[in-house]
């Protein structure tokens, strides 16, 4: 049974910190959904690859080994975990299609251990220590939303969440919620002199997002400092946080601890704010020829 969208439903986002042991990592993950819906959670999401450490700083053959197909033996536990806590779960995941073909991949499990689908990563980095072009083929499956028992989702994936058009798509497609699993951080060298335009920049985005497509967002990162190769690494930044869809944060979390980060979406404010801000309504689809290409000259 679907829930009445009278009721509000409780999202959880875990902020958590993953070390070399795939195993551990997912056995923290699933402690923690089962923590979260303890606390009531309907809804729980999983920040960015979180089976691992972020592998992406190198560009590492055998990193492949990593992966694996979805569903797989890792959206079996998260079925399990699901069906008998009775949430919705999110979850980020290396995905082999093919040998040769991976994708960043995020998993839907409904509340009764039902594997909804799955969204791959359209948008894919190629910068110093996000070397994500060398393992992730882009996207195929377009921009989507499911129907859950606690409520209508989207999900992109971390560099998606820079693109205005990945979250307009998304809400089209009929997304009350957002959701962003999310793998970002500071360069240590760089942390003094940029770090809080950085991060001013990539709360400003998702706020953007809310009040342009009258939704809530959530965005769910990683914490700790994680290194490869001996090189310098990446200190993520933690500070998981879930918008309404007027852009005011509503929950956060802090910057370098584990936690559960977990606020109440109020369905009725979706329908609310689109009537009274109805940018939906007035945009002019006429006139937006040109927005399929790179460049217009």
């Amino acid at each position: 049974m679907r829930r009445s969208q009278t009721t509000p439903t409780k999202v959880a986002l875990i902020q958590m910190q993953c070390g070399a042991d795939p195993a551990a990592n997912l056995a923290n993950a699933i402690a923690r959904i089962r923590d979260a819906a303890k606390q009531g959670a309907q809804i729980v999401c999983l920040p960015e690859l979180f089976r691992s450490q972020y592998f992406c700083q190198a560009e590492d053959h055998a990193n492949f080994a990593l992966a694996e197909e979805i569903p797989g033996p890792t959206t079996v536990e998260l079925e399990k975990v699901a069906r008998e806590s009775g949430v919705v779960v999110v979850a980020s995941l290396f995905e082999k299609r093919t040998a040769g073909v991976y994708h960043n991949t995020a998993a839907i499990i409904d509340a009764d251990g039902q594997y909804l689908g799955k969204y791959r990563k359209m948008h894919i980095p190629d910068d110093p220590s996000y070397y994500e072009k060398f393992y992730f083929t882009p996207g195929d499956l377009g921009f989507q939303a499911w129907p859950t028992a606690h409520g209508k989702i989207g999900v992109c994936v971390c560099w998606d969440q820079w693109y205005p058009e990945a979250a307009r798509l998304t809400a089209l497609r009929g997304a009350q919620i957002l959701f962003y699993p999310t793998a970002i951080g500071w360069h240590p060298a760089e942390k003094e002199k940029y770090g809080a335009a950085q991060h001013s920049a990539w709360e400003t985005m998702q706020r953007s997002h809310a009040i342009a497509n009258g939704c809530y967002v959530a965005a769910v990162n990683r914490v700790g400092h994680e290194a490869s190769s001996g090189g310098a690494g990446i200190e993520f930044w933690g500070q998981s946080f879930v918008v309404a869809p007027s852009g005011e944060i509503i929950a956060k979390g802090s910057v370098d601890q584990e936690e559960i980060v977990m606020a109440d979406i109020e369905w009725g404010r979706v329908d609310e704010h689109r009537t009274h801000w109805p940018f939906l309504r007035d945009r002019r689809i006429d006139a937006y020829s040109g927005i399929e290409q790179r460049l217009i000259d």
